[in-house]
Formats: C-alpha cells, structure tokens, sequence
C-alpha cells in the first residue's frame, strides 16, 4: 500500500461523445438508476450486483476508459506513487477536488481522485 492512503474503487469512468445516447442505453434501456450529475456533461450510475458505479463523462470523449480509485489526497498519491506507474496527467483541480491520470506497465489507464475540497 502506498503510504497511509488506502484507495477505493469506486466509479468505472465511461467516456462518451454522446451522452444522450448513453444515458438512452443504460439508464432508460438497461434499467440502471442514475445516482447525480455533475453539470451537463458527467452522469453517475449505479450498476446491478456492485458497488461500483459507471461515471458517463462527455467532458473528454477522446479519454479512455478506467478504474476511477478514490484517495484521500491525489497529491499524497501522486507524490508516494510506484515509479512503475507511469503519470498521464499531473494532479489537477475538478468539483470537488483533485484527479490525475496514471498508465500501468501493461498500458491500462486508470484514474485517482479525491474529493478534498467538498
């Protein structure tokens, strides 16, 4: 573990050019229960048998899809991270906090935030 911030996998991070379109697949289509919105761009919600919640985000269409891990601090994170994950996006500021983009060995991106400033 790094340092004394556990992270939590909360959201799977969707993005999409067509939220509408999204929204009409998994909400209206598949039955899934929209849990907040934040603005007019990112649509949280939740899917069936877990925890984990889809975040549809039109913000970036171009992003790849991830694992979203909530931390207590992104800077903490950033700061303490294995050399072995490689920085896509420094830390930087959202609603709420702070996110940064990371790329595993294998290539796979995932994304840490923390919602320190709430």
């Amino acid at each position: 573990m790094i340092g004394e911030d556990p992270m939590k996998f909360e959201f799977l991070l969707a993005p999409t050019a067509d939220l509408a379109g999204s929204l009409a697949l998994y909400r209206d289509s598949l039955g899934w229960e929209e849990v907040w919105r934040e603005g007019e761009a990112t649509v949280v919600l939740a899917m069936p048998g877990t925890e984990v919640k889809l975040m549809l985000d039109a913000n970036d269409p171009e992003a790849p899809p991830g694992p979203l891990f909530i931390v207590d601090s992104v800077k903490t994170f950033h700061a303490d991270r294995p050399e072995a994950l490689g920085v896509i996006a420094e830390p930087s500021e959202i609603p709420g906090g702070f996110v940064a983009t990371y790329q595993d060995p294998g290539g796979s991106i995932m994304y840490v935030m923390d919602q320190s400033t709430e």
